[in-house]
This record gives structure tokens, C-alpha cells and sequence, in this order.
């Protein structure tokens, strides 16, 4: 007797992803690895999908980080009430910058590297600005004066984080407390006094107290 045939197995369709899936699992994959880990052949083999799916809900990765800045910004940068004082302001918002950047600090390297921004931390630029135009300065001197602000802000993150993942990295002394260590009093004497407090004393977290001062030395620059 002729057995009856077997019924032919037919491909599922892949399976559905969200672009919330796609943001979460990219977030991730940025979190552990950085931002160079971060490719669409990769992120499709995460979510268990193939590259040509994902470009149905993002264009590319540029395209991609700029989802993953705002989805950051969003959920970390509250727009709250600042105070009404133009100088207090700025600081303020300025600070509320650099507390989310310091900690998700791949988004600093995706700033700098690039042209990309988040538009939902935009009204935090403008507070920053419109503070700068309140205090007299210009509208060219208020941005100028952005740009030295988040130079400082974005620098200071880079720094401390830099060492920080050095010193997690390799517990011997590094190269500047090698230096530091054998430097010459008649030559460098204020560095030879400061050299045992050296790097406990730039390894505090002194951003507000130079942000002021560099908003102060803006405000008598107008």
C-alpha cells in the first residue's frame, strides 16, 4: 500500500520585533561592549532576526544611536522646575546634563565622536543658553558659551572615566604615579609637594565647583 506522504514543513515567518525591542537589546549590547560592538549583523543575531528586518523600523546605525539618545534622555532627564535666577540656572541644567552623561558615559563618546544629539535634551541646552542671554551676554557669546560648558562636561566624563576603567583594569601603578613618585623638589617643587595627594586629590568629583567657576568667568568675559 502506498504510504501516504508526509506533509511538507513550511517556514514560519520570522518572528515579529518592535522597535522598542530593537532599542532595549541595542542599549544593551552599547552598555557592555561600547559603541564599536554595536553593528546591525550583531544586533539582528541578538533579537534572533536577520539585518534586513531591523532596517524595516530603523534606517542604519546612525540612525539607531539617535533612537538610543533620546530613548536615554527620556527616561533620565526630567525636565523639573529650575531656579529663577539666570546664573543658578545654568548650572543647574548643566549639572542635570552631567549627571545623566556620568551614568551611561558610551553616550559621551557617541556626542563627540559625531554630529548626533537628542532632541529630548535640547530644552536643557536651551535653559543654559537663555540663561547666558538673561545674565547680558550676547546671543553669539550665550551659545560660545554653551559650547565651553559642555566641552568641560563632556572632557571631565571622559576623564574619570578613562581612569577609572584603567585602574579596574590593571592594578599597578600607573605611569603618572610612577612619575609622580620620583619627581625632583628643586625643579618641580610644587608638584613634589602635592605628589603623595596627588591622585586622590584629581580623583575627587569637583565638576560643580568648576562649572561655577567657568560660568563666572563667562559672566565677567560679557
Amino acid at each position: 500500500m502506498p504510504q501516504p506522504s508526509t506533509p511538507r514543513k513550511t517556514m514560519g515567518r520570522p518572528p515579529r520585533i518592535s522597535r522598542e525591542e530593537i532599542i532595549e537589546t541595542a542599549g544593551r549590547i552599547v552598555a557592555e561592549g561600547g559603541v564599536d560592538r554595536l553593528t546591525m549583523r550583531r544586533l539582528a543575531a541578538e533579537i534572533g532576526s536577520t539585518p534586513m528586518a531591523l532596517y524595516h523600523h530603523v534606517r542604519d546605525k546612525e540612525e539607531l544611536l539617535v533612537l538610543l539618545l533620546d530613548d536615554y534622555a527620556s527616561h533620565t532627564l526630567r525636565r523639573s522646575e529650575l531656579p529663577a535666577h539666570p546664573r543658578e540656572r545654568i548650572v543647574a541644567a548643566a549639572t542635570a546634563i552631567h549627571e545623566a552623561l556620568a551614568a551611561c558615559p558610551w553616550i559621551v563618546e557617541v556626542l563627540t565622536a559625531d554630529d548626533l544629539m537628542s532632541t529630548s535634551a535640547l530644552w536643557f541646552v536651551e535653559q543654559i543658553v537663555d540663561g547666558l542671554l538673561e545674565c547680558g551676554l550676547s546671543l553669539d557669546r550665550s551659545v560660545h558659551g554653551y559650547r565651553a560648558i559642555w566641552y568641560y562636561t563632556a572632557g571631565e566624563i571622559v576623564v574619570r572615566t578613562t581612569a577609572a576603567r584603567r585602574r579596574a583594569d590593571d592594578g599597578r601603578a600607573t605611569y603618572r604615579e610612577q612619575v609622580f613618585a620620583d619627581l625632583d623638589p628643586s625643579e618641580l617643587p610644587r608638584l613634589a609637594q602635592a605628589a603623595d595627594r596627588w591622585a586622590p586629590l584629581t580623583a575627587e568629583d569637583t565638576y560643580q565647583e568648576g562649572l561655577r567657576a567657568l560660568v563666572d568667568g563667562l559672566l565677567v568675559s560679557r
